[in-house]
């Protein structure tokens, strides 16, 4: 469903991504870990549509980013890691708006909508303007909208962000019912306790490469462990200090 040929992102002097290759199949879960500027949301951004690759290519269920870009991301549901709303609309105006940018039927909008608005608990406030929303309800609006136009993917920065945990399981076993009915979920979060419980598969990046992509098993495997948390996996491969290994106070 997703798939980048030597995707490659640089500023100036600067090359945040380097020539990723990636794979990732039709109803799987896959997690995108990194360190901070590792190269993740421009990774993301890039996937999204956002912004343009320097070189390389990505295809979404096939079809080319850079040919057909429009046709591309109908296909997608993007939930950034700062969404941008317009406050001074009502969240069923939002969501209005949302859906008549991808061409969605209006009475189809109107059923997604609601449908949307229940599964998020969010109905009783979709006629209050979205200024007025706490960051939580702004996050579940802006999944609502992701979802609205019942995309084949689904692209996330960070799902968990300013969820209660209510929400937050909500945003669990929607994922994995979307992802059991065929949908792609794309999901970069830095809590790597959610990626080890949710994710199919994993890739981690870091200084702009990708330096691993397996299920748990086959990143154990590559690390030289049995039963090591992802944790311990991702400060192996990445060479950064585990929790365990800091210390805290003067010996």
């Amino acid at each position: 469903m997703i798939a980048t040929i030597n995707l490659t992102k640089k500023y100036s002097t600067i090359t945040a991504v380097k020539d990723i290759n990636l794979n990732v199949r039709a109803g799987e879960i896959f997690g995108f870990l990194g360190p901070n500027g590792a190269g993740k949301t421009t990774t993301i951004r890039m996937l999204a549509g956002v912004l343009k690759p320097t070189s390389g290519s990505i295809y979404i269920a096939g079809v080319n980013m850079s040919t057909h870009p429009c046709e591309a991301k109908r296909m997608i549901g993007f939930i950034p890691d700062h969404p941008f709303l317009y406050g001074k609309l009502t969240g069923r105006e939002f969501l209005s708006f949302v859906g008549q940018l991808y061409g969605v039927d209006k009475t189809h909008i109107e059923m997604r909508m609601d449908s949307l608005l229940d599964l998020f608990e969010m109905k009783n406030y979709a006629g209050e303007l979205i200024e007025g929303y706490s960051h939580g309800m702004k996050q579940r609006l802006v999944m609502c909208a992701a979802l609205l136009h019942q995309p084949r993917i689904l692209i996330v920065d960070e799902p968990m962000v300013g969820l209660d945990p209510k929400a937050a399981q909500i945003v669990k076993d929607l994922f994995r019912d979307l992802s059991n009915n065929g949908m792609s979920v794309f999901m970069s979060t830095h809590t790597l306790e959610i990626a080890e419980e949710m994710c199919d598969r994993i890739g981690i990046i870091h200084d702009g490469s990708l330096i691993a992509v397996g299920t748990m098993a086959e990143l154990r495997a590559a690390t030289g462990g049995t039963a090591e948390k992802l944790e311990t996996i991702f400060f192996k491969l990445t060479g950064e200090q585990s929790r365990d290994e800091r210390s805290f106070y003067p010996h």
